[in-house]
């Protein structure tokens, strides 16, 4: 029996792709490809509307981000995505030590890098997306060897196997969407992390384990005020805490939620128009 998705066309203008993503992601979607003049949004959920897409759209608008756009909806048969996606994808240099690189692709490693292989299928996490890349350089920054790691929202888990080869002693990764779940199993074990990342297909709630020294959350701005008290619960006194998924919009809410669970800001970091925000647990 064929199975059916839903594909979304959308153009605009301006057509500045992060800040369309930023507000897309809010809503029940498996994945983004870019092409040259549009964005294809893909989707499972058939109850997924071109008005649920629109209405998204609109807040940019209001935000004086986006002037106009137009929302393209079809039904397909389901496919896999990757086959084509494959051909175009590179090895990733995210910083002097961290080089991603897909199954299919070789690279001779220099010496003192870390090499992640990823094949991201239809899960986030791709490491080109600058979010990606802002949780991984700030990781290096932070994390200190033997630390107890906490990926909350892994998709693809690179962020939980990028930890686990800066020598964080654990790692736990969490996502409530099977397709992420399944893809950061096999790219955990393709990279030889099984000892020290552990995935879980569940919701923040379900982590019974606490005292986290770093956790880790690169997801859209709701489900981080979503999260915030329970984040609070497992990360450890003085943790630090790394949030992304940000636009310039959302920080002053974020700042202002996770201030109320005296949560200190110590750094910032924007590439492009995305922003990672660092925070110290104080008690």
């Amino acid at each position: 029996m064929n199975k059916y998705y839903k594909e979304f066309l959308i153009t605009a203008e301006p057509f500045i792709t992060d800040i369309i993503t930023s507000v897309l992601w809010n809503l029940d979607i498996n994945g983004i490809n870019e092409e040259v003049n549009c964005l294809k949004i893909f989707s499972k959920n058939l109850n997924l509307s071109q008005t649920d897409i629109e209405n998204e759209l609109n807040k940019l608008i209001e935000n004086n981000l986006l002037r106009s756009y137009d929302v393209q909806e079809n039904v397909l048969i389901e496919r896999n995505w990757n086959e084509e996606w494959e051909n175009s994808r590179e090895v990733i240099r995210v910083s002097d030590r961290i080089v991603i690189r897909p199954s299919f692709k070789e690279y001779n490693a220099k010496e003192n890098e870390k090499v992640i292989i990823l094949d991201p299928k239809m899960s986030f996490g791709t490491g080109e997306h600058p979010t990606t890349k802002i949780c991984i350089q700030l990781i290096e920054k932070y994390l200190i060897k033997g630390h107890k790691v906490l990926d909350a929202g892994c998709g693809t888990a690179i962020l939980s196997i990028v930890a686990a080869k800066l020598g964080a002693d654990k790692v736990i990764g969490f996502d409530i969407d099977e397709w992420s779940f399944e893809n950061a199993i096999e790219n955990i074990k393709i990279n030889d992390a099984e000892k020290i990342v552990e995935v879980r297909k569940c919701s923040i709630e379900n982590i019974e384990e606490k005292n986290f020294d770093l956790i880790v959350a690169n997801i859209q701005k709701n489900v981080l005020i979503q999260i915030a008290p329970f984040i609070k619960l497992r990360i450890k006194p003085e943790g630090i805490l790394i949030l992304s998924g940000l636009i310039e919009i959302d920080i002053d809410e974020i700042r202002a939620t996770y201030s109320s669970l005296k949560f200190s800001e110590i750094n910032l970091l924007q590439i492009d128009e995305w922003f990672g925000l660092v925070l110290r647990n104080n008690l």
